[in-house]
């Protein structure tokens, strides 16, 4: 870290506003289209549902869908996990009948594609 700087922000570098996809989110949302036409997918919606976790700690996936078998999914779409995000989604699993799958676009070397992790 250069000389001077605290690293103060430095997690914060990059996001984006509430509401505004990555350009991951924008690959899977490209994806949860190609299910939804391929009748895989019957619903998504972007940051569509907040679940409370506890007073004040919520937890927003980054994709609601609903599968075609009519089960309702929270999907989390990470290139890599920061702060408390494994921990909230463990425990959104443990408190709401939903099924919560977090997603990670895998290298093309390794031949592209999303790797799934179910909680």
């Amino acid at each position: 870290m250069p000389p001077g700087r605290s690293g103060k922000g430095m997690l914060a570098l990059g996001r984006l506003k509430r509401g505004q996809m990555n350009k991951t989110e924008q690959l899977y949302a490209a994806e949860l289209q190609r299910l939804q036409h391929a009748g895989n997918v019957q619903w998504f919606r972007f940051e569509g549902i907040k679940l409370r976790l506890a007073d004040n700690t919520f937890y927003t996936a980054d994709f609601a869908v609903l599968a075609a078998d009519g089960v309702l999914e929270m999907h989390e779409v990470k290139g890599f996990w920061m702060d408390d995000a494994r921990a909230k989604i463990k425990i959104a699993a443990d408190q709401y009948p939903l099924r919560f799958v977090a997603v990670r676009a895998k290298p093309k070397k390794d031949g592209g594609g999303w790797a799934v992790e179910e909680f």
